[in-house]
C-alpha cells in the first residue's frame, strides 16, 4: 500500500513558510559542506560510498547541518571553516542513524526510495552507518573544538539511549504520554539540540547564547517529530518521505495512538491492542485506526503538542538581536508545522 491519504484537519493551507530562506543565508557554506560529505563517504571498500550515497544523494533538506551553520554565523562566526566540519559531522550522525533505524524498523522505504536495507541488507546497512559515525567524529577532532566535541559526542550517547528506549515502548500500549516523549527527545531532538548549540560555540559565543540555541534546537526537534507522527496517518508519502502507515504497520506506539487509546472506549482499546500488539494492521485497519484517532482529535491534538514546541522555540531566539538568519530559523518552525497542512 503506497498510503492512504487522509488530510489533517486544523492545518494551516495558506501560509506556506518554508527552509529556502535558511538555505540561501548558508548556501556558499553548504556547498562547502556537501563537497566534504561526498569526499569523506569515500572508502576504497566499494559498498561504503555506494551505500552511503543511495541516502545521502536522496533528497534530503539538511536541515540539521543547515541550523549548524546558520548558528555560527548568526553569532558571528566568520573565520575557518570548523563550522563545515561540524555541520557535515552532524549530517553523517543523522545519516548513520537513518541507516541503522531503517534496520530496526525494518522499513522497506527511505526518503521515498527503496531503503538501503532493501538493496545491500542489514549488515551492511548497519557497518555503513558505524564507517560515518566514525567519519563524523574524526571530523569533530579536525574541527578542534573540546567543547564542541563534548555536544556532539553526548548526543551520540542520548540517541543510541533514545533507539534501546524505543524498544520498550514498541507494541506496548500502556506508554503515556510522557514516557512518550521522553523517547523522541533522546531519538530525535537530542541531535537538531546538539546541532544548533554547536555554532555559537565554536563562535564563543556566552553561555546564555549557546543555551538559547539549545533550546531552540531541542524544541524543534520535538515539534518536527510530532509532526512525522501525524503525517504518517494523515500525510502523503511525497510529504513523510516513506510509505504512509508505516508506523502502524510496524506496530509503533506514537503519541496519536496514545491519544487515541487513552481517550477510547474498552472495545476501540481492543481494536488497539488486536493492531499494534498483535499485528492485525492490514489496509481496512489503517482506514479504521484513521477514524478513531479523528473521532478523538488525536492527528489535531498531536499537531497543536508540536505547535507548543514551536512556540517554545521562537521564543528561546525571542531577546536575540533581529537579523535575517532568526528570521530565517523563525520560518522554520512555521515550516515545520505547515508540513501538516
Amino acid at each position: 500500500m503506497s498510503g492512504v491519504v487522509v488530510p489533517i484537519e486544523g492545518g494551516n493551507r495558506s501560509a506556506r513558510s518554508s527552509v529556502e530562506p535558511l538555505f540561501n543565508l548558508v548556501s556558499a557554506d553548504l556547498e562547502q559542506v556537501n563537497r566534504l560529505v561526498l569526499e569523506k563517504c569515500g572508502s576504497q571498500v566499494e559498498m561504503i560510498p555506494e551505500v552511503a550515497r543511495h541516502l545521502i544523494d536522496s533528497g534530503g533538506k539538511r536541515l540539521r547541518p543547515m541550523l549548524t551553520l546558520a548558528a555560527a554565523r548568526m553569532c558571528g562566526y566568520k573565520n575557518g571553516e570548523n563550522h563545515v566540519l561540524l555541520a557535515a559531522s552532524v549530517e553523517f550522525m543523522h545519516t548513520a542513524t537513518l541507516l541503522h533505524d531503517d534496520v530496526v524498523d525494518e522499513s522497506d522505504m527511505r526518503r521515498g526510495k527503496l531503503a538501503a536495507r532493501m538493496l545491500w541488507g542489514n549488515q551492511a546497512s548497519v557497518l555503513v552507518g558505524d564507517f560515518l559515525l566514525g567519519q563524523a567524529f574524526r571530523m569533530m577532532v579536525d574541527a578542534g573544538s573540546l567543547a564542541a566535541l563534548d555536544v556532539l559526542s553526548h548526543a551520540a550517547t542520548v540517541i543510541a539511549e533514545g533507539e534501546v528506549l524505543q524498544l520498550s515502548t514498541a507494541k506496548n500500549l500502556d506508554t503515556n504520554e510522557d514516557e512518550y516523549l521522553a523517547v523522541i527527545r533522546a531519538k530525535t531532538a537530542a541531535l537538531f539540540a546538539a546541532a544548533a548549540e554547536v555554532g555559537p560555540i565554536i563562535a564563543n559565543a556566552p553561555r546564555s547564547t549557546v543555551s538559547a540555541f539549545r533550546s531552540y534546537g531541542a524544541n524543534l526537534g520535538l515539534a518536527f517529530q510530532l509532526i512525522d507522527d501525524a503525517l504518517d496517518y494523515g500525510g502523503s508519502s511525497a510529504a513523510l518521505g516513506k510509505n504512509v502507515g508505516d508506523d502502524f504497520r510496524e506496530g509503533k506506539v506514537t503519541l496519536p495512538v496514545v491519544l487515541a487509546y487513552r481517550r477510547g472506549t474498552d472495545g476501540e482499546r481492543e481494536f488497539w491492542r488486536s493492531a499494534i500488539t498483535d499485528g492485525q494492521n492490514d489496509d481496512s485497519r489503517l482506514l479504521e485506526a484513521h477514524a478513531l484517532l479523528k473521532k478523538y482529535d488525536a492527528l489535531t491534538d498531536t499537531v497543536a503538542r508540536a505547535r507548543h514546541y514551536t512556540e517554545m522555540a521562537r521564543d528561546a531566539l525571542g531577546p536575540m538581536k533581529s537579523s535575517d538568519h532568526k528570521d530565517a530559523l523563525v520560518e522554520v518552525l512555521e515550516f515545520c508545522i505547515n508540513r501538516a497542512a
